[in-house]
């Protein structure tokens, strides 16, 4: 697909290697980051998990920030013991908040002791604390075209996706996803301020090429948020 093909908002970014995209991606959100800060005394990040945001993470953690001001999330979270090696809280401790980032706030999701609707709510309670838009969110997403927890068959999908929803987290169950998660809803994603989707590899690229290529946000849910208009998004890929 050419990139005029694209829908009206979004805008793609490729770069030559994996490191570079890195750096440019951090380069954005860090600008995005420090204007939230100079304007309102505080900013806030929402990212996402799995092995793609690593090399982001790390050098985003070296940019020169005032990170006392800042408030990082979670776009989704599974519900697994917080210690556990497939928590994204796990991946964001160890490659996010790290170097200058260490004294940035971290806000994981509740994701025990309560039943999945609780966790939800006490984690949407935690997200609406300081009470303004995420500044940036990264998104990824899988070759099944799902993003954040927004998965294909989804049990909430529809009111996870819900553009006029009032919750900004939802519990979410479905095969694909291997857990039950946490997830943030499409309202509070889109109402950010800079919204990025990170994908690399050609099975990604061609992931991509087929949502932008259909309609059926049921079949593939990121499409939800590459079809809208009201809010521009970037695509980051690199091979």
């Amino acid at each position: 697909m050419r990139a005029t093909d694209a829908p009206a908002g979004l805008h793609r970014h490729d770069y030559a290697t994996r490191d570079q995209l890195a750096e440019a991606l951090a380069a954005g959100v860090s600008a995005k980051l420090a204007g939230g800060i100079a304007t309102r005394g505080h900013a806030s990040l929402a990212v996402s998990g799995g092995s793609t945001p690593k090399r982001f993470f790390e050098v985003l953690s070296k940019a020169g920030l005032d990170w006392s001001s800042v408030m990082v999330l979670l776009v989704d979270e599974r519900l697994v013991p917080p210690d556990h090696e497939r928590a994204n809280a796990g991946l964001v401790r160890r490659h996010l908040m790290q170097n200058r980032a260490a004294e940035a706030r971290f806000v994981p999701y509740v994701v025990d002791g309560h039943t999945p609707a609780e966790c939800a709510r006490l984690s949407q309670a935690a997200f609406e604390q300081d009470g303004h838009r995420l500044d940036a969110c990264i998104l990824g997403m899988g070759t099944d075209g799902h993003t954040a927890s927004f998965f294909p068959g989804g049990d909430r999908l529809a009111e996870a996706l819900d553009p006029e929803g009032d919750d900004k987290v939802l519990p979410i169950f479905a095969e694909g996803a291997g857990e039950p998660r946490l997830t943030l809803t499409l309202p509070p994603i889109l109402d950010a301020r800079f919204v990025a989707l990170h994908i690399e590899g050609a099975e990604k690229r061609t992931t991509l090429e087929t949502a932008l290529g259909g309609t059926d946000v049921d079949a593939m849910p990121v499409r939800a948020v590459l079809h809208q208009t009201a809010t521009p998004v970037h695509v980051f890929w690199a091979p």
